[in-house]
């Protein structure tokens, strides 16, 4: 049972790091001109030597990227949320019950990485400048769509997880 449980820290843990990856890196959309240096952009900014803000991101064109931008801060504290709860769970629970609070956190979390990131695929061309637009997605990009199984799997782990001896 002590196996069990540390695998699952440490997945909820993995899946966590994950999304702070995904959320604080620059490598969301990647731009390569030729003869130019590469540019990266994220959620908030677009770097090559220097960064500068995502244009018109505070405007009403730029809702999708503003929903991107909420859903994935939120499903980065939900699921630092959902790892505190399961541990205070772990030690206050009574033997034989589920820790479904943690889960139902846990899978709210994976709700929030799947509509970020099914956002900014589906609405990605709308907030990117015109000299943006022919880039590819990044590896923070890919990072956010691993997360999304990773934080789905432990919230589910936590369903059917039983407090044992």
């Amino acid at each position: 049972m002590l196996i069990i449980l540390a695998f699952i820290i440490l997945f909820h843990l993995a899946a966590a790091i994950l999304l702070f990856v995904a959320t604080i890196h620059n490598a969301w959309w990647v731009v390569s001109p030729p003869g130019r240096d590469v540019i990266y952009a994220d959620l908030w900014y677009s770097c090559n030597a220097t960064c500068y803000p995502v244009e018109n991101s505070h405007s009403v064109e730029a809702a999708y990227l503003q929903a991107v931008q909420a859903t994935i801060i939120l499903a980065t504290i939900l699921c630092c949320v959902s790892f505190f709860v399961f541990m205070l769970q772990l030690f206050s629970i009574k033997q034989g019950e589920r820790f479904i609070f943690a889960a139902i956190i846990q899978l709210l979390a994976s709700l929030c990485v799947m509509i970020s990131v099914s956002i900014y695929t589906a609405e990605n061309k709308n907030f990117h400048a015109l000299s943006l637009r022919q880039g590819s997605y990044g590896s923070s990009y890919i990072v956010a769509w691993v997360s999304f199984p990773m934080t789905l799997i432990s919230g589910l782990m936590y369903l059917v997880l039983r407090k044992r001896k």
